[in-house]
């Protein structure tokens, strides 16, 4: 059985539904279904079970047993940027990750789990190494804490544990995370309502549109997340970006050349993210280039149509 927590998320559901393409459907999603909007990204994923996050970690701290557990994808997290209640975000994300970690272990199971582009901070070198971790809110903290609580442990891991690092990811499956979305979805959505899209003005040094982020498409992360499950003697702590830096201004063109028309329009930087606000992300992949890793990426220009395309087929 595959344990995907997050299931209903946007990595978590795109998983799902290719390990439905390899033939695979002993699926256990776990996840927290309050927002219930979220179900329409396992409409049409075939699993076998459903269980809420609260308990099924009581049920693995209970001594529950599951059989053979062919992995565990933990994808499951609070991820808002603007949550400051550290005792919610330690106990949801840190202490959560570390019971799965270690039950995992016991279970000789292959862990695979989501960290966070965020745990750089600002940057601006984006490298798996502690002297460039610097996280800025209480979610980028909690995801770099259970990074040095795994490499306090990894000299004697018995089983497989991977971190992924991803960075900004967009595509099919994320219509639930409103406001969070890509600049994609928002970009689409923007030129359809009003014919134009909205990007904010330089700064930084950056010219109007210019800000530059590393944005990966999520068929990409999924793709990474299952060669590490076809390679299960690979461990460590991974960047899962492309590696290659594109503007906004690349996203809007992109955006406006697929539906025909459209303008650009920019608008004030917001003064409450002046100094907050990455204007640069470009993930070293050295690491996983290194662990073995030799599939290319999309570029803006090629996977931000084929999500539009996805849009316009999965309305909202």
């Amino acid at each position: 059985m595959y344990i995907v927590t997050g299931g209903a998320g946007l990595i978590g559901s795109n998983l799902i539904k290719a390990l439905n393409q390899r033939g695979i459907s002993d699926i256990l999603v776990v996840d927290d279904l309050k927002e219930g909007i979220k179900f329409k990204n396992l409409a049409d994923c075939n699993i076998v079970d459903y269980m809420d996050r609260l308990d099924f970690i009581r049920r693995i701290q209970s001594g529950w047993e599951l059989g053979k557990i062919d992995a565990v994808i933990h994808e499951g997290a609070c991820s808002a940027t603007t949550e400051w209640d550290g005792e919610f975000i330690m106990k949801n994300n840190f202490e959560y990750t570390k019971m799965l970690l270690h039950w995992c272990q016991s279970q000789e199971a292959p862990f695979i789990y989501a960290s966070s582009a965020s745990v750089y901070g600002m940057g601006p070198v984006f490298r798996e190494e502690r002297e460039f971790e610097r996280p800025l809110n209480m979610y980028a903290y909690s995801k770099f804490q259970f990074d040095q609580y795994l490499r306090h442990y990894q000299s004697v891991l018995t089983s497989q544990v991977c971190g992924l690092r991803y960075f900004n990811v967009y595509g099919p499956r994320e219509q639930h995370k409103g406001s969070m979305a890509s600049v994609a979805f928002h970009f689409h959505n923007q030129i359809l309502k009003e014919g134009k899209v909205k990007l904010f003005a330089g700064t930084d040094g950056y010219g109007d549109g210019e800000q530059l982020r590393d944005f990966i498409h999520v068929d990409d992360a999924v793709s990474v997340k299952l060669w590490l499950l076809d390679h299960p003697k690979v461990s460590g702590i991974f960047n899962v970006g492309t590696g290659r830096a594109q503007s906004f201004n690349d996203v809007a063109r992109a955006v406006v050349r697929y539906h025909g028309q459209g303008e650009i329009e920019y608008v004030p930087f917001p003064d409450h993210l002046k100094g907050r606000y990455q204007s640069y992300t470009q993930a070293d992949i050295g690491a996983l280039r290194q662990a073995g890793y030799t599939t290319e990426f999309m570029t803006v220009e090629q996977g931000v149509p084929k999500y539009l395309a996805w849009l316009e087929q999965n309305p909202v």
